[in-house]
């Protein structure tokens, strides 16, 4: 797969985005706890992602309403480090938005750490953590919503050769219940 050149400002970006998530990733910062088979996940989970992407964002507007916010977008997906890494360049166009997929494998613990850099203000965020099995994966962080502390909940499924489908959900009662918020469907562009 040939992706173009990126520019220098956008590959400083991405070697410091990718350094400081290794430095994070090696913190033994504490995450929610991940119910999977601690054997299923490998390097190289993410390699059905590389490629480019049209995606169809389908976006809740207000918590515990029926308003969605629906919208186009697009992204480029890589792998690196022999499949321990996967980089995303996410766009939206229509909204001048831009953010960044790091995807980093922790080799001893075989889970996932899922981070998200937003292009508003480049700032690495803590990981969802997780791991596939059965050709899915499912991703899991503590994170607080105001004051009040939720679990948040990242999968992806429906993956085929040419198509997946990423969608997030929250939980208030400790993952008794999920309210989803957020889905993407993505097709080989």
């Amino acid at each position: 797969m040939t992706l173009p050149s990126p520019t220098l400002d956008r590959r400083t970006m991405l070697k410091s985005a990718v350094g400081l998530a290794v430095g994070l990733v090696g913190l033994e910062v504490a995450h929610a706890a991940v119910a999977a088979d601690p054997f299923a996940s490998k390097g190289g989970d993410f390699g059905f992602l590389a490629g480019h992407w049209k995606i169809s964002h389908r976006r809740l507007k207000t918590p515990g309403s029926d308003d969605w916010d629906v919208f186009e977008g697009e992204a480029s997906v890589w792998p690196a480090l022999g499949g321990l890494a996967s980089i995303e360049e996410l766009r939206i166009p229509s909204r001048n938005f831009s953010g960044m997929g790091v995807r980093l494998f922790h080799v001893d613990k075989r889970l996932w750490a899922d981070h998200w850099v937003s292009g508003q203000n480049g700032v690495l965020n803590e990981p969802m953590m997780g791991s596939f099995a059965d050709g899915v994966g499912t991703f899991t962080a503590d994170e607080m919503d105001g004051d009040r502390p939720v679990k948040a909940r990242g999968v992806w499924d429906r993956i085929t050769p040419t198509s997946c489908r990423w969608h997030q959900a929250t939980s208030s009662d400790g993952g008794k219940t999920w309210d989803g918020s957020w889905y993407m469907d993505w097709v080989r562009a």
